[in-house]
């Protein structure tokens, strides 16, 4: 899922920093992820991962880093699950 997400971010992300030299705990922000790229980033991991974001996950904290977006997926797959 790690590599998935980098990828997508890579990809979508828009960043001036390369995403192979982030941490997985880097703010993305802070590392130039913007509004309008987190709202890409958001779409694309929802189709590469089949998984509608909930309006209580849609916040800046769900897309703060590589493994802040690798739990809120987690959290969506686990609560289909149960579902």
């Amino acid at each position: 899922m790690n590599e998935k997400i980098r990828e997508l971010l890579a990809k979508l992300g828009n960043l001036p920093t390369p995403v192979e030299t982030l941490a997985d705990d880097a703010d993305l922000y802070t590392a130039g992820l913007s509004s309008f790229a987190s709202v890409q980033l958001m779409l694309g991991i929802e189709d590469a991962f089949d998984v509608e974001f909930p309006d209580h996950l849609l916040n800046r904290k769900s897309f703060q880093s590589i493994a802040a977006i690798e739990n809120t997926v987690q959290q969506i797959l686990a609560a289909r699950k149960v579902a």
